[in-house]
């Protein structure tokens, strides 16, 4: 089967590696996101897609906007049977839909039509799901709306967090990849229509989803810290100054006591969450400082009775 890939992160590259060990399939070109400069340096760097298929001498295509017409041109021209997008990063515009004959099919890392958009792994985790999975659809004209062709569903552990979920979702999406291309091809496949009205949102995160609501409980904090890792973690505020903390759950309970109160004995500290559930720090790393451990943190800052984490 002749095919062509778009795909952009780590999450695409074990998908990609997959095809490249089917003999009866070849990947015609690799479509992916232009290099962007990133880090503090402004480093240009290659999407791990590209430098995947570049050491294998795949042809690369990097448009800046596939709807752009001579990335058309070239999907036109190749003519594949399908063309197989994971995480691509564009929205692909209806009118090159009708290009590859079994059409566009999506690896999506959620049971649709749960989690539509473009989190739907760290939305999972930080809503407290204890199973999600893979889906792979039939890209239509809608965001993530097209007809589901094969699901498969996995657990989610209590401590597992966001890069741990998405490399096991990623080597689950591999195999479903090549069962729904296989069984779209001989025809012992048919795609069903997603219940539209079951639909939920996972938009993109935002620096502010990681802000930490004291008032939440120690168990919903805790996924959001899981979710959240390892962008835009969960920080919140001291004296003023933002702080990103490393948080674990911790025993006992505190009611009596407000939402954000730290809880300092010289040796350990926890901070009081709601219904007076309570959170042990690890680390904390203060705006424009080194990161310490919660112990140096509690010794330096000398806490005095009635400060509380969150306050502005």
């Amino acid at each position: 089967m002749r095919i062509v890939f778009c795909g952009t992160p780590e999450f695409a590259v074990p998908c990609l590696k997959h095809f490249l060990t089917l003999k009866d399939f070849e990947i015609a070109a690799v479509f992916t996101q232009p290099d962007r400069p990133q880090g503090r340096d402004k480093e240009i760097v290659s999407p791990p897609v590209k430098q995947i298929a570049s050491a294998l001498g795949i042809p690369v295509h990097q448009p800046e906007k596939i709807r752009a017409p001579e990335a058309e041109n070239i999907l036109r021209t190749i003519a594949p049977e399908a063309i197989a997008i994971i995480a691509y990063g564009q929205i692909i515009p209806a009118r090159l839909l009708d290009i590859p004959q079994l059409g566009w099919i999506n690896l999506h890392a959620s049971l649709l039509p749960k989690y539509r958009g473009a989190a739907p792994i760290q939305w999972a985790i930080a809503n407290g799901e204890t199973k999600t999975g893979v889906t792979t659809m039939r890209i239509d004209a809608g965001m993530d709306t097209g007809e589901i062709a094969l699901q498969e569903e996995l657990a989610i552990g209590a401590r597992e967090t966001t890069p741990e979920l998405s490399a096991r979702l990623a080597a689950a999406g591999a195999t479903l990849m090549e069962k729904t291309l296989r069984g779209l091809a001989d025809g012992s496949l048919k795609t069903r229509p997603q219940d539209h009205s079951l639909a939920t949102a996972a938009p993109m995160l935002k620096k502010e989803d990681g802000w930490i609501e004291w008032k939440r409980t120690a168990a919903e904090i805790f996924n959001r810290k899981r979710a959240f890792t390892p962008w835009p973690g969960i920080y919140t505020k001291f004296r003023g100054q933002n702080c990103q903390l490393q948080l674990e759950a911790a025993e006992g309970m505190r009611p009596d006591m407000t939402a954000g109160a730290p809880i300092w004995d010289g040796k350990e500290l926890r901070v009081v969450c709601g219904g007076g559930s309570l959170l042990r720090v690890l680390h904390v790393k203060v705006e424009g400082r080194k990161q310490v451990s919660a112990q140096e943190f509690g010794n330096g800052a000398r806490i005095a009775p009635g400060e509380l984490f969150g306050e502005v």
